[in-house]
């Protein structure tokens, strides 16, 4: 299979990586850079485990082509974090206070769709959270959890001024 180096932007930092030509982002990030928080579950578009961010947007990377990303600003889960000192996200954050997650598998997908949703849209309501979040799969049923997680996390954000 022919492959080929890619050069990725990805949570900030620069990244070559030797690829296939047919390689998904998903495989890439996990395969190529180890960033494993990303999830690969259904591999079909169906879950949206895979969800990272493409200049701020949510992507499924199971169905991005790696190269597609090139020359874009990707953002994965390990990207949340401050990365100076180790403090999480407001969303991250309140996903653990309001236990936001079960088995953790949806989560990653869940928190940067969240991101998304914050970003343009600072205080939704619960139906807002609920469509924007509407392709991310919990297999643990625990929707009504990660929702009130997303709106602690919208009433953080406002109130601390971050994003």
């Amino acid at each position: 299979m022919p492959t080929r180096t890619l050069v990725l932007n990805v949570n900030g930092a620069r990244h070559e990586v030797q690829s296939s030509t047919t390689a998904t982002l998903a495989e890439v990030l996990r395969e190529g850079l180890g960033l494993t928080g990303t999830k690969l579950m259904c591999n079909e578009g169906e879950c949206g485990a895979c969800t990272v961010l493409i200049n701020s947007r949510p992507v499924l990377s199971c169905m991005t082509l790696a190269a597609d990303a090139e020359n874009k600003k990707i953002m994965t889960i390990e990207g949340m974090a401050d990365l100076q000192t180790g403090a999480l996200h407001p969303i991250q954050q309140a996903f653990v206070d309001r236990s936001g997650m079960q088995c953790g598998v949806c989560t990653p997908g869940m928190i940067l769709t969240a991101k998304a949703l914050l970003d343009d849209n600072p205080s939704p309501t619960e139906d807002d959270v609920r469509n924007a979040l509407s392709g991310n799969l919990c297999r643990c049923g625990n929707y009504r959890r990660i929702t009130e997680s997303v709106l602690l996390a919208a009433r953080r954000m406002k109130e601390g001024g971050k994003r």
